[in-house]
């Protein structure tokens, strides 16, 4: 669908985001693993927490589902087994990756499959590993869905220094890990987003200046029964909308705050954002706390590689506040955007050039003149079917001068169905 959305002079009131995606579907995955029933209340209602659902039936657990609440009676690590030739994991990475380790482990042959963008989207990370743990994966052209995965060799435990901070990659080694008498160990150099290890607490430990995670036979499976907090990557979309629009005072309500997944957070307080936190505690094993974000002037940044695994998904609505932010900000070190749901780096620029801002695009990033100042009239904003790309759109549409298209709007609900609804509501 094509959405219209006209520009407005703030935005107030109080929301509550969407569940955590990325914990929704480690949980529903765990819960297979764990022999028992896993109570998850405010389970995600977003697509891929859902494809993913479907996955973890077809694997052997009974699922039911009422009210954001999915109860899940475990098979055991032993009793995963495919109930279908085929698992569609639709537009999810996550689901495709941490499912192959959890296959390979188990030793359970099945086909993944998924929608076309994760169809073009590299497996290669996950199949070299997984082949040193014995695992046998028939892959298109060798890196990409569909994929045939089984395991007959015995399982191999590994210790594998992650070439790129990937939370989807550690988590789908470590899956593998867990069903091997010795530990398999992954080493990261650079801290991912660790839900992973804290949902299943793994041991983790800190060795010259790496993190060193373990996994076997020997760590039980935890019981998943908590809630999932507010995602904080959909609570980024109106961080920096709170910012960048005029007489703006928006509070967002148990939204989590894991300190790998909120590098954004600290961007824009770094830019001179005007943002507090209060009321904040642990849910299950999840920081939480809700955060209030007041109009600010913002100031230029320069996000260097190291702080990408941090931010990588809120790079595109990073980039729209670095376009209304004083002086010349750079991304670097971000080529892992071209392997997205879609090159997010072309998808940025396409976004820039909609509005005419001022901007150099590389192959590692972006660099974007910032003004507080900056004007455009209307514009027609390609998603290419990303629900990044879409919302980032939506946000700097709020400031143009008259009404933009957004085309394939839909596609926000990937991750946030009610985004469009909560615009609504802090529009009024």
């Amino acid at each position: 669908m094509i959405k219209k959305v006209a520009p407005v002079f703030s935005l107030n009131g109080t929301i509550t985001p969407p569940p955590d995606k990325s914990i929704s579907q480690r949980a529903a995955i765990f819960a297979l693993m764990h022999d028992g029933i896993s109570v998850i209340k405010n389970y995600s209602p977003a697509e891929d927490p859902q494809s993913t659902l479907g996955c973890v039936q077809l694997l052997g657990a009974e699922v039911s589902q009422l009210d954001g609440v999915v109860t899940i009676e475990g098979c055991g690590r032993y009793g995963v087994r495919a109930l279908s030739d085929e698992l569609d994991c639709g537009n999810s990475g996550t689901a495709m990756r941490l499912l192959s380790g959890v296959l390979v482990g188990a030793g359970t042959a099945v086909y993944l499959i998924g929608d076309p963008s994760l169809s073009s989207r590299t497996m290669k990370r996950i199949i070299d590993p997984l082949e040193q743990m014995g695992a046998h994966i028939l892959a298109r052209n060798g890196e990409f869905a569909p994929m045939f995965v089984t395991r007959e060799d015995p399982l191999v435990p590994i210790e594998y220094m992650l070439p790129i901070a990937s939370a989807q990659l550690k988590s789908c080694i470590l899956l593998a890990g867990l069903f091997g008498e010795t530990p398999t160990k992954v080493i990261e150099n650079v801290p991912s987003r660790d839900h992973t290890e804290r949902l299943l607490n793994l041991n983790v430990e800190e060795e010259n200046g790496v993190r060193v995670i373990s996994a076997s036979l020997k760590d039980e499976i935890p019981n998943q029964s908590y809630t999932i907090p507010a995602d904080f990557s959909a609570a980024a979309f109106w961080l920096v909308a709170g910012c960048i629009m005029s007489d703006s005072e928006i509070r967002m309500k148990n939204v989590g705050l894991n300190p790998t997944r909120t590098g954004l957070l600290n961007i824009l307080v770094q830019m001179g954002a005007d943002i507090t936190i209060e009321n904040e505690g642990m849910v299950g094993a999840e920081p939480v706390g809700d955060i209030i974000v007041r109009s600010s002037r913002l100031y230029k940044i320069d996000i260097k590689k190291e702080f990408i695994p941090n931010c990588i998904d809120e790079l595109p609505i990073i980039s729209v506040a670095m376009l209304f932010a004083e002086g010349i900000s750079v991304i670097s070190g971000a080529e892992e955007l071209r392997h997205k749901e879609t090159d997010r780096i072309k998808a940025i620029t396409r976004i820039l050039e909609a509005v005419g801002a001022n901007f150099e695009e590389m192959e590692d990033g972006l660099v974007i003149h910032g003004d507080p100042d900056f004007k455009f009239n209307s514009a027609n904003f390609q998603s290419f079917h990303d629900h990044r790309i879409a919302m980032a759109s939506a946000i700097l549409s709020l400031k143009g001068n008259s009404e933009s298209e957004i085309e394939d709007a839909e596609s926000a609900a990937v991750s946030y169905k009610s985004f469009w609804e909560d615009l609504e509501v802090l529009s009024k």
